[in-house]
């Protein structure tokens, strides 16, 4: 059974894949190159870069007040980030093994490169690495409880929603009670997430 709506998510996905290939181009555009996890530019760019670095005491000297005053509130999520962390782990390790859903693998979430950009002070690459950890970290998390919505609740919204996912393609919509059944109690669904896994 395919929706409309299906139909058009489908289409995102596609979109999404393109937008891949269009960020590959960049690397071409800007003389960078990829090698395992550590970027690679061009001696030119190098160059430009660290002419273009702000000295240290300037960042610190035009730091705005309301600046100032919310780095402790913005430094302070670390606990509660890390603690997180942990407890996906634990999560997947026990529910995901226990459901047979694939496990989310976090190397594939939790990602740094803006530390390597030669136009950053070590201020910036600090804040940059906290950034990246948080906002990575709200990715895998969420990747996690989409699986966990496909495997119980793989049902569409009434209406359109701010956020969306590739397993929703998979969902029963909404006033479809006997797709719902069909979804809900598909003991081989699993297979859904090894489906999605090929064709990326």
């Amino acid at each position: 059974m395919k929706s409309k709506i299906n139909s058009i998510l489908e289409d995102i996905e596609k979109k999404k894949k393109e937008l891949l290939v269009e960020y590959n181009h960049l690397m071409d555009k800007y003389g960078f190159s990829f090698k395992k996890w550590k970027i690679i530019f061009s001696l030119d760019r190098i160059m430009e870069n660290k002419r273009l670095k702000k000295p240290i005491i300037k960042t610190i000297f035009t730091a705005k007040i309301r600046e100032i005053i919310s780095i402790p509130f913005i430094y302070s999520m670390v606990i509660p980030s890390l603690f997180l962390d942990l407890m996906l782990f634990i999560y997947q390790q026990t529910a995901f093994r226990l459901y047979n859903i694939p496990i989310v693998k976090r190397s594939e979430y939790i990602f740094y490169d803006r530390n390597q950009l030669d136009y950053l002070n070590i201020i910036q690459k600090v804040n940059c690495i906290y950034c990246s950890y948080f906002n990575w970290l709200m990715s895998y998390a969420v990747e996690i409880w989409w699986r966990t919505e496909r495997y119980w609740c793989p049902i569409k919204h009434a209406k359109k929603i701010n956020w969306g996912h590739q397993w929703q393609r998979y969902f029963a919509d909404y006033w479809d009670p006997n797709w719902f059944k069909d979804t809900f109690y598909n003991m081989d669904k699993v297979n859904d997430f090894r489906k999605e896994k090929r064709t990326k």
